[in-house]
């Protein structure tokens, strides 16, 4: 026997082409993951996000210890040590979620497309009835 939750779901609004562009820019041209989160696909947001974030950080810490070691064999006191790995690992981090991010973009594009085809039909209003078509 199966239990009723005592919320409903919450129903993910339908994407329209405008919210889907603007996420897709985002995604692609400003932080990857962000777009996904703006279009309301919270679970592949947050994944491209972190991904994304963990990347840059990488990339960073990599970047700041070659700045170290060469301001360090300026001076003599540094040997140098391999830390390209870091970087590399970081990029591809990155490489991944830019990658993923665009995936959703092209999903959300689809669907876009299709809720436009689709038009008014099969909305629901809060009271649970059909929305009849606008004009």
């Amino acid at each position: 026997m199966r239990m009723k939750s005592s919320s409903p779901q919450p129903r993910r609004k339908p994407v329209d082409f405008a919210k889907a562009r603007n996420a897709t820019l985002v995604n692609q041209c400003a932080t990857p993951g962000l777009g996904s989160l703006m279009a309301g696909r919270w679970i592949a947001g947050s994944g491209q996000l972190a991904l994304a974030l963990a990347g840059f950080v990488m990339v960073m810490v990599w970047f700041f210890k070659i700045m170290i070691q060469y301001l360090g064999q300026i001076t003599g006191d540094v040997q140098p040590q391999p830390v390209g790995w870091i970087g590399l690992t970081g990029g591809i981090l990155f490489v991944a979620s830019w990658l993923w991010s665009w995936v959703t973009s092209v999903s959300l594009l689809f669907e876009a497309r299709r809720n436009a085809v689709a038009g008014p039909r099969g909305q629901v209003g809060p009271s649970g009835d059909p929305v009849p078509p606008t004009l």
